[in-house]
């Protein structure tokens, strides 16, 4: 489990075809002493586990299913990833409740300025929409965000400066695809009303 706090942007340092899935070693600011092999680590937004370490960087496996669901099968070496290691018994939890599990990729339309802050518009695939409501929450890239407005299956967030400074998030812009995760309660509150 995660929060959807962004701990460390990494970047993806190789990636490479393996004979059952496809390798990515990922750069990075934390500590490689304190993640055992196997440990879960949110790639933006996306749990993958760790399955060998070196001193700045550790590798991951991703098979064709997360490919075909997730933006990773776009990675490219260089790519900037939004990293958060998994919640521990105790941690704050300064977003919200988030598994790790994308539930669909969706399309920026617009990011604009807005006093200090950016405002961006995000089309949600169908029918994923029906889970986002105003001022509930979402994971974007693996960011923990408030849903501000929701208009058919196109909803806006607005990112403070600083989310905007310590993530990837800031790089984003019209056409760009970016993993979403609906909240948890939403799924399992929509789950319940259709079998109640």
């Amino acid at each position: 489990m995660f929060t959807g706090i962004v701990t460390d942007v990494g970047r993806v340092r190789s990636v490479r075809e393996t004979n059952r899935d496809r390798r990515f070693e990922i750069e990075t600011a934390f500590d490689l002493a304190t993640i055992d092999i196997g440990a879960s680590i949110s790639h933006a937004g996306c749990c993958l586990t760790v399955v060998e370490k070196g001193p700045d960087w550790f590798a991951v496996e991703v098979s064709g299913e997360t490919l075909s669901l997730t933006t990773l099968d776009g990675w490219r070496e260089g790519r900037r990833i939004n990293l958060e290691r998994a919640a521990r018994v105790g941690d704050e939890l300064g977003g919200h409740i988030v598994s790790g599990h994308v539930d669909g990729i969706g399309e920026v339309l617009s990011v604009a300025s807005e006093g200090g802050s950016h405002r961006v518009r995000i089309r949600a695939p169908r029918p994923l929409h029906r889970f986002i409501a105003p001022k509930g929450s979402i994971t974007v890239e693996g960011v923990s965000l408030t849903v501000n407005e929701v208009e058919d299956d196109v909803f806006g967030v607005n990112l403070i400066p600083h989310t905007w400074d310590v993530t990837t998030l800031g790089e984003l812009k019209a056409g760009s695809r970016v993993n979403l995760e609906i909240d948890m309660l939403a799924r399992y509150l929509a789950r319940f009303q259709e079998t109640a």
